[in-house]
């Protein structure tokens, strides 16, 4: 390894698309490095595990991908990487010295969008990655206007539900906490109809955004569950800090300070009731249980009397 080149350190800051190189050869690390250091955030791995290490913690825009490397080679650090749902998208461009038509489609096989010889003029390699890196952010912006809810915002059900079975699968490896936080805003039939449905959609934005800056983690997810309904998902979380949470959304939201004459709450405020549940997921628990358990908090904190929270860990 060469010491003027360690792996895995940001060489560009974040405002760049990520680039990681991936080549246990100092002299063509140099090279990609030359070529995209004015205009990209260059990321360094001089091994394959050190390059699925590196995807577990960031998630680049595309990586140069040597073939030849000792320990891993190129293929089986490609073809893991497409088979975490977490990294299958991102674009891997094999660098080779070899002209190949054999290697070259073992490699779209397993999942590569491009080759590039290293002989190649820097022009070249820097069209090829410029065009795979739109493509990418064209791709993502699409994905993610179908995961957003479309009047407040925030991420709808679908990504919700992509999310938390992600996330499931994640604490379960880690032996880890999940907790939810499913919400219900008080009375809100009757806000649509004491005050309209045009200010039910104003009043849905403003709670939707308030409860999604109180998030600061970026693992966290705030989603329209739907109608009046809001649920959280909080990874890695104890019932102690989910509860927690719970309760300062639930004095956030009224500090919103919406009126709201049809409820039957005294102060004749927007509310929100919340329901809370925890479970360290396992082979023996259906990700299933942890939802409906919220929601059975969620209605008794609604019997209770609204703008409450109650709580309950699996």
């Amino acid at each position: 390894m060469n010491s003027a080149l360690p792996p895995l350190i940001p060489i560009l800051p974040t405002t760049r698309p990520n680039l990681l190189i991936v080549d246990d050869q100092p002299l063509n690390i140099r090279l990609l490095n030359q070529i995209f250091q004015s205009d990209h955030e260059v990321f360094i791995a001089t091994s394959g595990n050190e390059a699925l290490d590196f995807c577990k913690t960031q998630l680049p825009d595309l990586i140069l991908l040597d073939i030849i490397m000792p320990g891993m080679d190129g293929y089986e650090v490609c073809r893991r990487l497409k088979q975490n749902a977490l990294t299958s998208d991102i674009p891997i461009i094999f660098v080779t010295g070899h002209n190949d038509p054999l290697e070259e489609e073992r490699g779209l096989e397993v999942g590569a969008v491009d080759f590039i010889s290293k002989s190649a003029s820097p022009k070249v390699i820097r069209a090829r990655v410029k065009t795979h890196i739109t493509l990418k952010h064209q791709t993502d912006l699409l994905r993610t206007l179908t995961l957003i809810d479309s009047l407040t915002g925030i991420a709808n059900r679908r990504h919700f539900d992509e999310t938390l079975a992600l996330e499931w699968r994640h604490c379960m490896r880690e032996n880890r906490p999940l907790s939810l936080i499913m919400i219900d805003i008080d009375f809100f039939k009757r806000y649509n109809d004491h005050y309209g449905h045009q200010a039910g959609d104003a009043c849905l934005q403003r709670v939707a955004t308030c409860i999604n800056s109180e998030f600061a983690r970026s693992h966290d997810l705030v989603a329209r569950y739907g109608g009046e309904e809001f649920i959280c998902i909080l990874p890695a979380t104890q019932l102690e800090g989910a509860l927690a949470k719970a309760n300062h959304l639930q004095l956030a939201v009224r500090a919103l300070q919406i009126p709201h004459k049809a409820s039957d709450l005294q102060e004749h405020l927007v509310t929100i009731s919340l329901g809370v549940a925890t479970v360290i997921p396992s082979t023996e628990l259906k990700l299933s249980e942890l939802i409906v358990a919220a929601d059975r908090m969620l209605y008794l904190a609604k019997e209770a009397g609204r703008g409450q929270v109650k709580s309950a860990s699996m």
